[in-house]
């Protein structure tokens, strides 16, 4: 079975849903971390002369079968959804092996 990473960058606001969306999916873990970052708005309408602002952001990192990441994406995407500038973005990696250090654990037995 292949295993697929999806990483999403979005703002502060809509986490506490996104994480109650996707326990509810059946997701069994994430990794969450605060950082700052912008896209090609950089972090406002600003002058093209203008330095970037970089803006706080939360990136959630889950490891899921690639079979799901179409169904996982439906619905971070239906959270995450506002229509406004700041939505996020959701990158998806191919993952070669997830290994659970403390059992040994390979693959999906690993999530």
């Amino acid at each position: 079975m292949s295993l697929s990473r999806i990483e999403v960058i979005t703002g502060m606001s809509k986490f506490s849903s996104l994480k109650a969306a996707l326990s509810k999916a059946g997701v069994r873990g994430m990794t969450v971390m605060q950082v700052l970052g912008c896209g090609v708005e950089k972090g406002t309408r600003v002058d093209e002369l203008e330095e970037m602002e970089l803006l706080p952001k939360q990136q959630i990192n889950i490891v899921v079968e690639t079979e799901r990441v179409n169904s996982i994406v439906e619905i971070i995407k239906e959270q995450l959804y506002t229509g406004h500038i700041g939505d996020g973005k959701i990158f998806i990696y191919k993952l070669d092996n997830v290994i659970r250090v403390r059992t040994g654990d390979e693959g999906e037995k690993a999530l």
